[in-house]
């Protein structure tokens, strides 16, 4: 979903969510918006910026797409009756954080197009490299355009090539061909919903069913939350076409290199979900084993930050044979209004948020752990707090290595001038943050955290898995 604007990031210091898409073919008839809201509210961690819903009665006229889309939460846009208008059997949503740009509702999707040949909805998950090449040749054949994001453009390109092919899936694989970048996409035509992932699986998406009804969502988390039955991922370079007559899958944009994003198992997907095999939770659970072995620590007990570093602490603990408890009282009616622009009520929302239990930590060496330091603001704060509250020593913990690079494919790593760790050594970070000792996950250790599977480490090496030209 990339932009024209770069490099924003939240006020609070840590990375932002990438987007969440979801998809339904109800056969038999059944209305899908109030299914798709539930699927989107359990994606909701991708994305709070906007949300949206298109839906289509495959039994009625083609061009019937009803749509709507809104600024917050899923819950804030969706009330019973906006979900009782939408009528339609199939359809797909959409819950999006704008990793580059500005958050407005033209930028909001599902994105419907009306063209010579009906009707596309389309919702995406990930950013392309190569936009301003397929923007600007779009631009010189007339094209005008609505929004400023990537995923008009891959819109506007199945369109374009739809008049020129017998199927939507044609034009799709076409289309998809000519993209560079990270991609999970959900696609609406009038009787059909189709799934397309990019070929180096950096974007996740998987497939469902419940009944005679199947699903397309970003993660598994959004299948549990409807009652649907996982059935599978949908593998990279896939492109499943779901219809009255089946489930049929084309792979011919298959290859063999695949680059997984492995911030999603760092912090991105939901505890519960499970992304190509391997579960979210257990591998944090190894984030943490691993961090023990590299980095033990002479401490009385483990703790991790709320909510982003609790399940690596555990591991981390286990593995360490140390106490894991819980130090911090998370304050949970403290939302997203208390994200503030300046330093000194980012430090007031710190606080706002989170209290420490000084019981807990008088006296105590602790361990504490957390999945990343952007530049350091939020750790520095707590470690703060915890030395204030009594704590002797404490040794930070971090289950992802050093953030050095931007990164091109969705995940919303800030510019190389706001990455402390691009300016400073790890001794100098645990300085600035007030540390006891301070240890990241080591690149080599990011394969044991997910059995093996092929990953996208360029944030943390520069070995990007393309070419990513003058990005």
């Amino acid at each position: 979903m990339k932009q024209t604007n770069k490099n924003t990031y939240t006020d609070n210091g840590r990375i932002k969510e990438e987007c969440g898409v979801f998809g339904i073919f109800n056969p038999h008839g059944e209305d899908a918006a109030s299914t798709i809201y539930y699927g989107l509210s359990s994606l909701q961690h991708r994305g709070q910026e906007s949300c949206g819903i298109a839906v289509s009665d495959t039994s009625g006229p083609k061009g019937n797409m009803e749509t709507k889309r809104g600024m917050g939460l899923v819950n804030e846009v969706f009330k019973e009756k906006t979900l009782k208008e939408l009528k339609g059997n199939l359809g797909i949503g959409h819950v999006r954080y704008s990793t580059t740009g500005a958050a407005t509702l033209n930028n909001a999707q599902p994105l419907v197009l009306n063209y010579i040949k009906g009707t596309l909805a389309l919702a995406h998950n990930g950013n392309l490299v190569n936009t301003e090449e397929l923007r600007a040749g779009l631009a010189r054949t007339g094209a005008i355009f609505q929004t400023t994001t990537d995923s008009e453009v891959i819109a506007y390109e199945i369109a374009r090539a739809r008049v020129q092919t017998k199927t939507v899936e044609e034009a799709i694989c076409r289309t998809a061909s000519r993209l560079k970048g990270a991609y999970g996409l959900v696609i609406a035509s009038p009787r059909k919903l189709i799934g397309v992932r990019d070929p180096l699986g950096l974007k996740p998406l998987c497939l469902g069913r419940r009944g005679d009804s199947y699903v397309l969502a970003s993660e598994s988390c959004a299948l549990s939350s409807i009652g649907a039955e996982f059935l599978r991922d949908v593998r990279p370079g896939e492109i499943v076409t779901i219809s009255c007559d089946g489930v049929f899958s084309n792979m011919e944009l298959h290859q063999e290199k695949h680059a997984h994003c492995v911030f999603e198992y760092i912090y991105f997907a939901r505890l519960d979900s499970t992304l190509d095999g391997v579960s979210v939770y257990e591998s944090r659970l190894r984030a943490g084993a691993a961090l023990a072995q590299a980095y033990p620590a002479d401490a009385d007990l483990v703790t991790g930050v709320p909510d982003s570093g609790i399940t690596a602490a555990l591991g981390y603990a286990k593995a360490a044979c140390l106490p894991f408890q819980p130090v911090f009282y998370k304050n949970s009616y403290v939302g997203r209004t208390f994200i503030k622009p300046t330093q000194k009520e980012r430090e007031s929302s710190v606080r706002l948020k989170l209290s420490v239990l000084k019981s807990t930590v008088k006296d105590k060496n602790i361990v504490l752990i957390d999945d990343s330091i952007v530049r350091g603001t939020t750790i520095a704060n707590l470690i703060h707090m915890l030395k204030q509250a009594g704590a002797k020593k404490v040794h930070v913990r971090i289950s992802s290595p050093p953030f050095l690079y931007p990164c091109y494919f969705g995940t919303d790593v800030p510019s190389n001038r706001q990455l402390l760790a691009a300016s400073h050594s790890v001794e100098e970070i645990r300085r600035i943050i007030g540390a006891d000792s301070l240890g990241y996950m080591r690149v080599e250790d990011l394969s044991f955290t997910v059995r093996g599977l092929p990953l996208c480490r360029a944030c943390f090496d520069s070995r990007y898995p393309m070419d990513c030209g003058s990005c």
